[in-house]
């Protein structure tokens, strides 16, 4: 009965076994990995279509300026050498100043010794953020006193971060600068994207009394994250009135140094606008240089990047001094 039944549908049985077979030959084989063969190459006589994706893609945030602090526009990439590690690096694209996604971490110091200040500081951050930001940008705060707290993560939403900061309350806790520090870089790297640039804007006068990081730990992180840190001081002249405060400052401008930022001291309630204001410019001026290092290896050591104009040695360049050759 069953030879009946094969030679009745044999013809269907040897159309479908030569189907399959056309099928196998014209489709790689997959192994049991779940990988695909090899490409042919080239000299096989086939059209290869490969995309290679490089990994040493570098992007680097720059602001320039005049010897009277005036932003300068209408930089080309001829205009700028970069070097790394002592190598001529050429510059594969540039977006003028202002124009790329701004991704912000703005670091509100809740602890006792900003009380005084603390309602002109609110407003004066409020006012800030309206100058710098704009569509496309993001916008993430993190308040810190014993702990830092995020109360906003990469947010596109500027009345969500007004409310937050409005509502923020002044503790009599101890201060956690690093560890919010270190947050905020995490926060920066988990939303930023090819083409971003990455910020990181703390109020606070630095004195650490309770982080569990350290000041090599925060460099390590805030470098990492490919991010600018400026700093705002309110503590005025009392900076230098005794050796907590001076090494608080101390701290603040080694992170904005290593990063092409500036650490801000405030003397007076009344110049907190114009510091912002300061920043506010050179964030909106910034140009974003991109360039593929000639060292290819993804080893995550560090490589010192100096950037120079040399037609124009007068002006002066804020940019980070190196990255980690890492993946992302």
């Amino acid at each position: 009965m069953l030879s009946n039944i094969f030679f009745r549908y044999r013809k269907w049985v040897s159309i479908c076994v030569f189907t399959l077979y056309l099928c196998a030959w014209q489709r790689p084989v997959i192994g049991l990995t779940g990988q695909l063969p090899d490409a042919p190459s080239p000299q096989s006589g086939f059209s290869s279509n490969i995309i290679r994706i490089s990994t040493n893609l570098v992007t680097l945030p720059v602001s320039v300026t005049d010897s009277n602090g005036r932003v300068v526009h209408d930089l080309e990439s001829r205009d700028f050498l970069i070097e790394e590690d002592g190598r001529s690096e050429k510059i594969s694209s540039i977006t003028q100043a202002g124009q790329s996604p701004l991704r912000v971490a703005l670091l509100f110091d809740l602890s006792g010794s900003l009380h005084p200040r603390f309602h002109f500081e609110q407003q004066a951050a409020i006012r800030f953020l309206q100058r710098i930001w704009k569509p496309g940008d993001t916008l993430s705060v993190i308040a810190f006193a014993e702990h830092p707290r995020i109360c906003l993560r990469a947010s596109d939403s500027l009345s969500e971060a007004f409310r937050i900061l409005w509502d923020l309350v002044p503790t009599e806790g101890p201060t956690a600068f690093f560890d919010s520090v270190v947050l905020s870089t995490n926060i920066l790297r988990q939303s930023s994207e090819p083409g971003t640039r990455q910020s990181v804007i703390a109020l606070s006068d630095g004195e650490d009394n309770r982080s569990e990081n350290e000041l090599l730990h925060v460099l390590n992180a805030v470098q990492r994250s490919d991010a600018i840190f400026y700093s705002i001081n309110p503590a005025g002249s009392s900076v230098r009135l005794n050796e907590i405060s001076r090494q608080g400052q101390a701290d603040l401008e080694s992170l904005a140094k290593e990063t092409g930022g500036k650490a801000f001291v405030s003397d007076k309630t009344e110049d907190l606008d114009d510091i912002f204001e300061r920043i506010a410019a050179e964030l909106r001026a910034q140009y974003l240089l991109n360039y593929y290092s000639t060292n290819s290896k993804i080893d995550g050591k560090y490589r010192k990047i100096l950037v120079s104009i040399p037609r124009r040695p007068e002006l002066r360049i804020h940019a980070r001094r190196g990255y980690y050759a890492a993946k992302r």
